[in-house]
């Protein structure tokens, strides 16, 4: 239960008693009593509603439970005593002008405080780095100019705050729970963009947890020091957990150019420990090249990107020093080190990032489809038809006649261009790893399986296009799997028990006879029915010989890219023997032919003539010299389905042939997968049987 309080005297020492019962939840000052008009303390109590008394006697009632004197007289201090209650307590002059002095203290202590807390945030809004502190129940007391610049966050918005409510993605609360700090850590924000951060707890003295600090850097500078700082406690404690944390090597000096401060990452760049560094003059790391310390301190100007030698290794390191002034005097210099080796790893694995993120990119469009001939156009149509809506596409059509170009085309038109493409080759990735790649595995699913599980890339593709080529390859166990995740446009990793709901836009591509493998028991039919909503045949080149002359000019730009040459164009003599080959590999065949005519041309000769074509020559020659009982006996077969089918039959058979019956090693010379050869042989064997 509160104190009901009554303050006589509103002088200097009532005033102090006044403001620090105000802020007491165990104190209720009901009145102050004062004579004289200009006392200082009677606007403060006006302020706070507090009722102001010329007379203390007749309010001096039982409800009043302390009475203080701040008055310092004797005798109002002795009429209090006789008039007060049993029950209420008179404390004299002299406490109270104690309990003013204490008050006034606190004052200049808190003023003291405030101005060491403005000091450390003026230190901390300087630098380069990304700073948030946190208490220990997540609210945000630091959040530094840096960190408004990489988070797009206003810093008044964040203070208070709690830090998941300002940064979602933040991992501080983390930290908080597990009590373990994590040391450079890379970070992916809402916007995308990429940070590296480094999460340290912070202790009292005690022992007891007080909160959290983040520290992060993105690509751009890694540190901008700060100008200023002090030899307060508070603001030294705070600097030292920030560059303790730091993965940069840093070291300040004095005014002198004498060693001050370093942290671990500097005795493991430079092999010196603090023994060998602290007290010693700047130059003592130094392997070759002039101090840059000794430069700043000389010129109270920073110096940044010094290239030189340091340590007992003689690492090679950039330098970036600053001066360090406060009220214009020169208290020393900060000076960052960094290492070239692991900016050249950090370059490295940036270069990586970017190949990995080019993979996920749809990089051709319609514009990349050579060709004007009737059947290339109504695929072209259908294609853009599809690319307007969610449908799933299948795009069928022989070995080599652009489906995958088709399919990046559709999703570069679609509505999903900005988000992720993610392409599949079915018929490359051996089935027992097929499923945990499509829909990734949770931890401890099956041997060797990573920590915290995959992301399949059906997540991977989530709000994007996924392009499934060869589908006509997937065995019946992952066509089931596949037709589950059409119909309830939903995954489950392998060893999970709960379902990831996914919106991904389907493109197939088969050069596969679907129609036949269902009848053959090798398609499920309702998969089938689910594919090919938006069926979408891309011509064989052999059906739109018109096309062979752009389609030659865009691949022979290409390769002229790609080898390093300037190889004009295609002559009318090479053209027309390019329009009477029957083209079985189609664009990709094409290419290759083109390729090699390029590689085996001299450097001098401007355009592709018909000796160049030696790879079309010899397989023509392999075709039409060949016996009549070792070709297809075109007279004898009823149908080009047949014919087809004999004629690859043949063929494979003279490479296994070669190849002494190898086929991993037959099936990479013809281009197609080890599952599609066992496919084409087993219809040979079929056809071959059935006409004897």
């Amino acid at each position: 239960m509160k104190q009901n309080v009554m303050i006589v005297g509103m002088g200097t020492g009532g005033t102090a008693v006044l403001k620090l019962l105000s802020h007491s939840d165990l104190f209720h000052v009901v009145a102050v009593v004062d004579m004289i008009k200009e006392a200082k303390g009677l606007e403060y109590a006006k302020s706070l509603n507090i009722p102001i008394l010329k007379d203390w006697k007749a309010n001096l009632t039982e409800d009043i439970h302390v009475v203080i004197n701040t008055t310092g007289d004797e005798a109002i201090y002795q009429e209090l005593i006789e008039h007060k209650a049993n029950q209420t307590l008179v404390i004299p002059g002299s406490v109270a002008k104690m309990i003013s002095d204490l008050v006034q203290e606190k004052e200049s202590l808190f003023n003291l405080i405030n101005n060491k807390k403005r000091q450390q945030e003026l230190i901390l809004d300087n630098t380069h780095d990304g700073m948030i502190v946190v208490d220990k129940w997540g609210k945000v007391l630091l959040f530094n100019r840096s960190a408004e610049r990489m988070l797009h966050t206003d810093k008044d918005d964040a203070i208070g705050r709690y830090i998941l409510d300002v940064v979602p993605t933040s991992k501080l609360p983390r930290v908080l729970q597990t009590k373990k700090k994590e040391i450079n850590q890379e970070h992916i924000l809402i916007n995308g963009s990429k940070i590296f951060t480094t999460r340290i707890l912070i202790f009292r003295e005690d022992g007891e947890l007080e909160g959290a600090i983040s520290v992060f850097k993105d690509d751009t500078e890694v540190l901008d020091l700060a100008e200023e700082v002090t030899n307060l406690k508070e603001v030294y404690s705070m600097l030292e957990a920030v560059i303790q944390s730091s993965d940069e090597a840093i070291s300040v000096v004095d005014e002198k150019g004498n060693g001050i401060i370093i942290n671990p990452a500097y005795t493991r760049l430079t092999g010196l420990s603090s023994e060998q560094v602290l007290g010693k003059h700047a130059t003592i790391d130094i392997a070759e090249g002039e101090s840059v310390h000794v430069k700043v301190l000389k010129t109270k100007q920073a110096v940044r990107g010094v290239r030189m030698k340091v340590g007992k290794q003689n690492r090679d390191v950039l330098v970036n020093v600053a001066p360090v002034i406060v009220d214009g005097e020169l208290k020393g210099s900060v000076g960052v080190i960094h290492d070239v080796s692991e900016i050249s790893q950090l370059t490295n694995e940036l270069h990586r990032a970017r190949q990995i993120i080019r993979t996920l990119e749809a990089k051709y469009s319609f514009e990349d489809i050579a060709g004007d001939s009737e059947g290339i156009r109504l695929a072209i149509m259908q294609a853009k038809l599809a690319a307007s809506t969610p449908a799933t596409v299948l795009l069928r059509g022989e070995s080599g006649t652009g489906k995958e170009l088709f399919a990046h085309a559709i999703h570069n038109e679609s509505d999903r261009k900005y988000n992720k493409f993610v392409r599949v080759n079915c018929a490359a990735i051996s089935e027992t790893l097929l499923e945990s790649e499509l829909f990734g595995y949770e931890e401890g699913a099956f041997s060797g399986a990573k920590r915290g599980g995959k992301r399949g890339l059906f997540e991977e593709a989530n709000n994007g296009s996924i392009f499934l080529d060869e589908i006509g390859e997937l065995s019946p166990a992952m066509q089931a799997k596949l037709l589950r995740v059409l119909q309830e446009k939903e995954i489950r990793r392998v060893g999970g028990t709960k379902s990831i709901p996914i919106n991904v836009r389907v493109i197939a591509a088969t050069n596969v006879h679907l129609e036949e493998a269902i009848i053959d028991g090798k398609f499920r039919e309702d998969l089938y029915y689910r594919l090919n909503k938006l069926p979408i045949i891309i011509p064989a080149l052999k059906d739109r010989i018109e096309d062979i002359l752009p389609i030659g000019e865009r691949l022979l730009s290409k390769i002229n890219q790609d080898y390093g040459r300037n190889v004009e164009g295609i002559s009318v003599s090479a053209l027309k023997k390019l329009n009477s080959y029957n083209w079985p590999g189609n664009v990709r065949e094409l290419e290759n032919v083109l390729g090699r005519a390029v590689i085996f041309m001299k450097f001098n000769e401007k355009q592709i003539l018909p000796e160049h074509l030696s790879a079309i020559v010899q397989v023509k020659h392999d075709v039409q010299s060949a016996e009549p009982n070792e070709t297809v006996h075109f007279e004898e077969i009823s149908s080009l389905d047949e014919m087809v089918i004999n004629y690859e039959g043949e063929i494979i058979e003279k490479i296994l042939l070669k190849n002494n019956g190898n086929k991993t090693k037959s099936a990479k010379e013809l281009g197609i997968s080890v599952r599609n050869l066992y496919y084409k042989l087993e219809k040979y064997h079929t056809a071959k049987n059935s006409t004897q």
